[in-house]
Order: C-alpha cells, then sequence, then structure tokens
C-alpha cells in the first residue's frame, strides 16, 4: 500500500470558512502564534497525509500492535459458548448418551453427567430442569456489565487517561477478574464476577479501533479498523482449540485465558503511542507534536523544524471541561448517537445471538463454534476491500439484510417437516447459517469504523463506547432467547432475523462519512456539516 504522496504545505489560516464566528482576540492570538514559531500550522489530517504519510510501515506497525487486543475481547465474551453449555448426560441403566434437557422427572441414581461434573457450569452446579434458565444469567449480566463500562471507559478515554492508559487499565482488571472467576463456588458468585469481567473488558474494543485509526489518513482507515476484527476473529478461533483441550474444566479455561491480557499489557502495550489529536484536543501540543515525529522518523521521513499545529481548541476552559457535557448540548450529535445506538443495539443483538445459538444446532459444538469462527475471516478481508470502494452506509445496511434472510431460512430449515423430507438439510442450516453469520460480523465491523468516523475527536472515544454500550444491550438480550431457543429453535431464528433487518433500515437515517474528514471538536463538525448542507441544496 502506498501512502499518498506529499505536497507543498500550506499556511493555514486558524478561523476559515468553519470558524466564523470567532472574536477577534483568538483570531490575533492565533495568528501571532504562527508568527512566533516562524513557520507554518497544519492540522493532524494535514501533517499526516502531506509529511508522514496516509499510511506507512510506523502506522501499520502501531495499528497491528494495539488490534492485538482484540483478541481478548473476543475470548471472554464468547467463552461462555463452552463454559456454560449443556454436556451430555449418560443413563445408568441402558449406558444410552441423552441430552441435558431429558434428566427433568428423573432422580439422581438414574444418570451421571458424561464427561464428568467439572465439564461446564451446568454440570458442576446442575442448572437443568426447573434450573436451566440460571444458565443465561452470567452471560446477560457479562453484557450489561460491558454496557455500564463502556460509558465508563469512554469516558476516561476521552478526558482524563487518554486512550493508551485507558487501554492498559482495561487489560489489568480484565486479567483480574477472570482469574477470580475461576474460584467461583456457586452460580451467584459466578455471575457477579462474569459482571465484572464484562465491565472491565469494555475499555478493549473502543479503544483499540480509536488508536488504530486516529494515526492514518482517512482513505485507510476504514481498512485499518479492519485489523481488530481480525484479530477478534483469531480470538473467536482460539476458543474451539482451547475449550476442547480444557474440556475436563472450565476453571482451567478461565485461568489460561486470563494471563493473556497480562501479558499484552505488561510487555506489549508500552511499545504503542498515544493518540496525537487526544493530546492535541488536550492541549499537550509538544506530546502530539513528538508522536507525529515519531511515526514520520519510522516511515522514512522528517517534519519541517518550523512546523506547529493548529490546536482546535483555542480557550483551557475547553480543554478541561467534561466531553460527556459537550455532547449532550449538541442537538446533532445527541440525534446521531441515538440512531448509531439503535444499530448498534440491533447488530449486537444478531452478532452475539448466533454465536451463542450455535448450540441449538444440530452439531457437534466445537465444529459450529470453529465454522462460525472462520466465516469471521471471509468478512473482514471482503470489509477491508468494499471499505474502500463503497460508501458506509449502504454497505451496513445490506450487510444486516443478508443477515436477516439468513437467520430466516434457518427458522425454515429448523422445521421438522423439512428436516424429514430434506435428509442434507442439517448441513443447509449450517452453512445457510455460517454465510448469515459472516453478514453479521461484516455489519458489526463495519458499524465499527462508521461510529468512529461520524464523531470529533474530543469525544470520538466516547461516542464509540455508547455504540459499545448499544452492542453490548443487544448482546445481553441473545443469551435470554438463545435459552428460549433450546425449546424452539425456529422462534429465536426468526426473532434474529426480523431484528436484523429493522437493524439496516435504521441507517438509512446515518450520515455517510466515506472520504470525510476526521473533525476534532463538535461546534468544527457541526458548522462544517451545515456549510455541506447549504451547498448540497444550493
Amino acid at each position: 500500500m502506498k501512502p499518498s504522496e506529499q505536497e507543498t504545505p500550506k499556511l493555514v489560516d486558524i478561523s476559515p470558512n468553519i470558524s466564523n464566528d470567532s472574536s477577534a482576540s483568538e483570531k490575533g492570538e492565533a495568528t501571532s502564534q504562527q508568527q512566533s514559531n516562524n513557520g507554518y500550522a497544519l492540522t493532524v489530517d494535514e501533517v499526516i497525509e502531506q509529511h508522514i504519510g496516509a499510511l506507512g510501515f510506523a502506522q501499520i506497525v502501531h495499528a497491528l500492535l494495539v488490534s492485538i487486543a482484540w483478541t481478548f475481547d473476543a475470548q471472554f465474551t464468547l467463552i461462555s459458548i463452552f463454559s456454560d453449555a449443556k454436556p451430555a448426560v449418560m443413563l445408568l441403566a441402558t449406558g444410552a448418551i441423552v441430552e441435558g434437557s431429558m434428566l427433568c422427572g428423573l432422580s439422581t441414581g438414574e444418570w451421571k453427567w458424561a464427561g464428568g461434573k467439572s465439564d461446564t457450569i451446568v454440570s458442576e452446579w446442575n442448572l437443568i430442569c426447573q434450573h436451566k434458565f440460571l444458565v443465561a444469567l452470567p452471560s446477560t449480566l457479562f453484557f450489561i456489565g460491558s454496557l455500564f463500562g463502556s460509558g465508563v471507559y469512554g469516558y476516561l478515554a476521552d478526558s482524563w487517561f487518554g486512550r493508551k492508559k485507558t487501554l492498559f487499565i482495561s487489560c489489568l482488571f480484565t486479567f483480574v477478574t477472570a482469574l477470580a472467576i475461576s474460584f467461583s463456588p456457586n452460580i451467584w458468585v459466578y455471575a457477579f464476577l462474569r459482571f465484572a469481567n464484562g465491565f472491565f473488558k469494555s475499555g478493549i474494543s473502543s479503544c483499540c479501533i480509536v488508536l488504530a485509526t486516529e494515526v492514518v489518513g482517512k482513505k485507510w482507515r476504514g481498512q485499518v479498523g479492519q485489523y481488530g476484527f481480525f484479530f477478534f476473529t483469531l480470538g473467536f478461533l482460539s476458543l474451539p482449540l482451547m475449550g476442547y483441550l480444557e474440556r475436563k474444566s472450565w476453571r482451567n479455561l478461565y485461568r489460561i485465558t486470563s494471563l493473556l491480557p497480562l501479558g499484552y499489557a505488561v510487555f506489549l502495550l508500552p511499545f504503542a503511542y498515544e493518540s496525537p489529536r487526544w493530546l492535541l484536543v488536550k492541549g499537550r501540543n509538544k506530546e502530539a507534536m513528538v508522536v507525529l515525529k515519531k511515526l514520520a522518523r519510522r516511515n522514512g521521513k522528517q517534519l519541517p523544524a518550523d512546523l506547529s499545529l493548529i490546536n482546535p481548541i483555542q480557550g483551557r476552559d475547553d480543554i478541561t471541561s467534561s466531553s460527556s457535557e459537550n455532547f449532550w448540548k449538541t442537538k446533532w450529535a445527541v440525534k446521531r448517537i441515538v440512531m448509531v445506538m439503535m444499530a448498534g443495539f440491533g447488530t449486537g443483538f444478531v452478532y452475539y445471538g448466533i454465536q451463542l445459538n450455535a448450540e441449538n444446532l444440530n452439531f457437534n459444538l466445537y465444529l459450529t463454534v470453529a465454522v462460525n469462527a472462520l466465516m469471521e475471516f471471509p468478512a473482514v478481508f471482503i470489509g477491508s476491500f468494499l471499505l474502500g470502494v463503497m460508501n458506509r452506509r449502504p454497505l451496513f445496511s445490506n450487510s444486516s439484510y443478508l443477515a436477516g434472510v439468513c437467520c430466516l431460512l434457518c427458522a425454515v430449515l429448523s422445521l421438522h417437516r423439512v428436516t424429514r423430507a430434506l435428509p442434507v438439510s442439517k448441513w443447509l442450516q449450517l452453512a445457510v447459517e455460517a454465510v448469515g453469520f459472516m453478514a453479521s460480523s461484516l455489519a458489526y465491523d463495519v458499524l465499527y469504523v462508521y461510529g468512529v468516523e461520524l464523531f470529533p475527536t474530543n469525544v470520538r472515544n466516547f461516542a464509540v463506547a455508547l455504540l459499545c454500550q448499544a452492542f453490548m444491550l443487544g448482546g445481553s438480550a441473545a443469551p435470554l432467547l438463545v435459552a428460549l431457543g433450546r425449546e424452539n429453535a425456529m422462534m429465536s431464528f426468526i426473532v434474529f432475523g426480523v431484528a436484523s433487518v429493522l437493524t439496516g433500515l435504521v441507517s438509512l437515517w446515518l450520515r455517510e462519512t466515506r472520504n470525510a474528514p476526521l473533525y476534532e471538536t463538535l461546534t468544527q463538525q457541526g458548522k462544517a456539516e451545515e456549510m455541506e448542507n447549504e451547498t448540497e441544496h444550493s
């Protein structure tokens, strides 16, 4: 991939079209600052495009480095597929292997768990018959914890700690809570610790995608945003292997996975850069320039000695103000985040629901999960290509429609009359489910990148965190439907299908962002989009 060609830098007026209402004193202060620098000032976008390169070796390494953490996001989000699975049961009288749902009415002396009591939480705590719906409680609380944690981490990343430190905190406490889960004495402690794990894990994805995309040119944001989903796929794909190796102990499965975020936070994360955009917005211009110089040097380039950065926030009060308070006072941003969160709820509900619903397919659980994980790879590569040639809005909506249609086809293929008339219906259902999951994964990935581009730097992590909350809220509803799907698989697929189609329709009210600049403040973006709308209507 070639970075964009360098252009002759231009003297930038700090109060151009989008700042017509700036006071005269602010203009004079900005002008004097430029003159004192004896050079010229550029925005971060212009420095990247003109001097560093839209995408070079430094940005690729940085994006890969921060995106590795997505592996843990996948593992702890989906680990319940194996730790909370319903194991097989052996009837002592005949030696027959049956499903756990057939035990109701039998005495404890008539059966035993085929693999042992320590296989999953279901076998260890006998979560069957009247207690079967307790199995959905830990996963639901995990997603609710992620919902609350996303808002907290989004605020911390935008206001106090920045993206890098927030990611470190998230990885560290993810390790602590995951290790604690492995010592849970009962289902209630387990459910609470899953809630805590979801809360602390929730900072990983939003910080990773923002860190990766804020240092590249606008042409490559979509593709670089896909790096994280590639590592998410690797984490997802690692679960069937680890789950199979530790199929005799769900506790050991948690202990092994807990060590990975700790190792990452200690040994790899220190080599990542803080976002220069965040540093600039917080008034730390020198640190932002240091990061940009390092990126340029590792790309084999050098920034001009007389170059300075335009700080999009002129007043110190704005720098220290709460990003969330400013956000909720901005009408266009509030309307936009509501639509984004509606799309996020539906996408998260379908994406996580299809994965968790794998147990309701008549296939080996490890094989089904492995097939779904493998389908993430074409979703990532197809998404990377399509994000470069298609607009975000139709790409997201069409992916959601395809996922919905596939879920509805799975519902049809689960009918008893269809399975009797069509011997290959089980394999056909697996194939259709895999395509539907790939489409939902593509919609999920695209919406993540879309959410980054829809909001400016000073609230971007906060907005993406709200999107994560919507994903998790949708995910929290999915385990309940999956539990119902154990009694009626067709109904669960119908609900997922309808939800996916409706989610695709929501995107019709979102703004297109392909090749649009990344703005730094709410005021700047609001005025720029207002002028763009006036130009389009004139």
